[in-house]
C-alpha cells in the first residue's frame, strides 16, 4: 500500500510494476524522502518474480525537473544534505539500471538534469512531441550526480554531453530522438496508451531473456571484446536448454 502522503506511487497490475514520482506541484522535483522512496520501489520490483517489467512516469505535467532546489536551500547543512542525496538517488537509478527487468520511461514536460539521468537509467525512453530535455545543472551553478556524467556520454557521445552540460541548452523531443536520449517521440495524447502496451508487451515476453540481454549490453561499455564474447557465449548456452527458449525455439520451428 501506498501512504496517503507519498512521494513515490507503486503499483503492481499482473507482470507490470508502475513506479510514478509523484510530487507533480513541484514538478516531481526529487528531494530526500522521494529519492529514498524511489530506491525502495526498484527494490521492490526487483524482488517480486511475479513482476516481469518495470513503467516509470512522472505525474502531472512534467515527468521530473530535477533536484529539489528548495530543499537543498532549506537544509541546516547543504552540503551534507546534497551529498546524501546525491548518494540515494544514484543508487535508485543505477539499481534501475541493473534491474534484471525491462524498464520503459514515459516522458511528458520536462525532464531536467536528475530527471535525464533517470531518462537514461531506464531501457526503454518514449517522449511526447512537446517534451523537452535538459543538463540544468550549471544554470545553478552545480554539477552533475547521480551518474549523469556516466550516463549522458554513452546515449549521446562526449562531444554532444559536453556541449549540452556546459551550455545548458534544451533538446525538443525530436532532437533527443535523433540525439539518442529517447527510442520512440509519439503526440503528447498518445503518450500513455504506447507506454503501457510497450511495457505489457515486454512483461509477457521472455524475462530471462530480456534481463539477461540488458545485462550484456550494459556490461559491454567497460568490458575487453574478448570478455563480452566469453559471457555472450556462455549466457547464450545457459539459456538454449532452459524452458523459456525450449518452448519458444520449438514454436518457431512448428510454423
Amino acid at each position: 500500500m501506498n501512504r496517503p502522503d507519498a512521494t513515490v506511487r507503486y503499483e503492481v497490475d499482473g507482470a507490470l510494476a508502475r513506479i510514478t514520482l509523484d510530487r507533480p506541484a513541484a514538478s516531481n522535483a526529487i528531494d530526500l524522502p522521494t529519492a529514498e522512496a524511489l530506491a525502495a520501489s526498484v527494490a521492490r520490483a526487483a524482488d517480486d518474480e511475479a513482476v516481469r517489467a518495470v513503467l516509470l512516469t512522472g505525474a502531472g505535467r512534467r515527468f521530473c525537473a530535477g533536484g529539489d532546489l528548495a530543499a537543498m536551500a532549506a537544509a541546516p547543512d547543504r552540503g551534507t544534505y546534497v551529498h546524501t542525496l546525491a548518494s540515494t538517488l544514484d543508487r535508485a537509478l543505477r539499481a534501475l539500471a541493473d534491474l534484471p527487468k525491462p524498464v520503459v520511461v514515459a516522458v511528458q514536460g520536462a525532464a531536467a538534469g536528475a530527471g535525464l539521468a533517470a531518462v537514461l537509467s531506464a531501457d526503454v525512453a518514449v517522449a511526447t512531441r512537446s517534451a523537452t530535455f535538459a543538463a540544468a545543472y550549471t544554470a545553478v551553478g552545480l554539477t552533475p550526480d547521480c551518474g549523469f556524467s556516466r550516463l549522458l556520454p554513452r546515449a549521446v557521445g562526449q562531444p554532444r554531453a559536453l556541449y549540452l552540460t556546459l551550455t545548458g541548452r534544451r533538446l525538443t523531443a525530436t532532437e533527443a530522438l535523433e540525439w539518442g536520449v529517447v527510442a520512440e517521440v509519439v503526440e503528447d495524447d498518445e503518450l500513455t496508451t504506447r507506454v503501457e502496451a510497450l511495457a505489457t508487451d515486454l512483461a509477457a515476453g521472455p524475462v530471462q531473456a530480456l534481463g539477461e540481454a540488458k545485462r550484456l549490453l550494459r556490461a559491454s561499455w567497460h568490458r575487453s571484446p574478448q570478455e563480452v564474447a566469453d559471457d555472450e557465449a556462455r549466457t547464450i548456452a545457459g539459456l538454449v536448454t532452459g524452458p523459456e527458449a525450449s518452448g519458444r525455439i520449438d514454436a518457431f520451428l512448428s510454423r
